[in-house]
């Protein structure tokens, strides 16, 4: 297996622009390159594999999930992957996972003083404070040093279970492995690295309030979503992260 394989990463001959490619890519495993460099670093044997079927998903952490037959092996495995897509040199943040207050609630367990310091810093529950920056929602460092201090503790101690969540999911469409690929006007490239590595680089790490007022998760980013036209979703709790991160591991 050659260097780039194992490290997970390679320059796209043609590029690709969505999971649709994608998909086509690893049905046409026997013809094209980057599929078989994906089911080599997957750590299959090319000439073991009897059959592939990549398909399209949608409502779940697994955006294309690859069922592959080996020869001699009754049984069908499923590889599942989350698809990040980057269309320019430097990455940008991308919304990994967006939900009402609520949902993460009882996702969570989160106790209710602490809903309540994230529904204000969303704008679910109006400021509480006089002249806030934003008359619509309380960023974190306006909180006092109390509330402050009860959210980092509280993320502090779920931490596992909240990067996991987000990044991964649960159920038999939790994602197993992230796939990158960025296309721009002078390069086309990918990186494939095991979910367990993904949650290590982009949890692990401290909780921090940032300058903006904002928390900062490892290399995770939590922050009311905000845009939308003004529309009531714009309250909702987001979080963020740059798949392009992962190239520094080419």
């Amino acid at each position: 297996m050659r260097k780039e394989q194992i490290l997970g990463s390679q320059t796209a001959k043609n590029g690709f622009l969505n999971e649709d490619d994608i998909v086509e890519k690893f049905n046409n495993w026997q013809k094209d390159e980057d599929a078989q460099k994906w089911l080599l670093i997957m750590e299959y044997q090319i000439n073991d594999i009897e059959y592939v079927k990549a398909v399209k998903l949608s409502g779940f952490k697994t955006d294309v999930q690859v069922q592959v037959t080996v020869k001699l092996k009754d049984a069908i495995d499923a590889q599942n992957l989350q698809v990040k897509l980057v269309s320019n040199r430097k990455g940008g943040f991308n919304q990994i996972d967006k939900r009402w207050v609520d949902k993460y609630q009882e996702m969570w367990e989160i106790p209710s003083e602490i809903v309540s310091i994230l529904k204000k810093h969303t704008g679910e529950i109006e400021p509480t404070i006089s002249n806030p920056k934003d008359k619509r929602r309380m960023y974190i460092n306006e909180f006092t040093e109390k509330e402050q201090t009860l959210l980092l503790n509280w993320l502090k101690q779920n931490q596992s279970l909240i990067v996991s969540d987000i990044l991964k999911g649960r159920g038999q469409f939790a994602a197993e492995w992230m796939l990158v690929a960025q296309k721009t006007e002078e390069y086309s490239r990918w990186i494939l690295k095991s979910m367990n590595f993904c949650l290590n680089h982009f949890g692990n790490g401290n909780i921090v309030i940032t300058k903006y007022g904002n928390i900062k998760i490892g290399n995770i980013g939590m922050q009311r979503k905000g845009g939308d036209g003004g529309r009531k979703t714009a309250n909702m709790l987001q979080f963020k992260i740059n798949p392009a991160e992962l190239f520094d591991y080419e």
